[in-house]
């Protein structure tokens, strides 16, 4: 699945495990892993061009729509993650 974000890309790159945020030439990606229902979040990293500019929220929204889609339970096992859907009570449905 590819999505667009005002020029951004939001992509679900199966062959490494991740979901992909490009922006400005640049990737913001998550690194997850698939078990049944059940989506685990590793790892969120931005390049330090962009942090603290939204994207990896922005990424996180992709993430979490992606996984409504598919009707996924999220385990967030990075704290980046963890701490990003505690602030956005609206996905806490998704929270395994």
């Amino acid at each position: 699945m590819s999505e667009s974000f005002s020029g951004e890309a939001f992509s679900d790159n199966r062959a490494k495990n991740r979901f992909e945020l490009a922006v400005g030439g640049q990737t913001v990606f998550a690194d997850y892993r698939r078990s049944g229902g059940t989506l685990l979040i590793s790892y969120v990293e931005a390049p330090p061009s962009l942090r603290g500019t939204g994207a990896a929220g922005r990424l996180m929204e992709g993430v979490m729509g992606q996984a409504r889609a598919e009707g996924l339970k999220v385990v967030p096992v990075c704290s980046y993650a963890a701490l990003w859907i505690q602030r956005h009570k609206q996905h806490a449905d998704l929270l395994a």
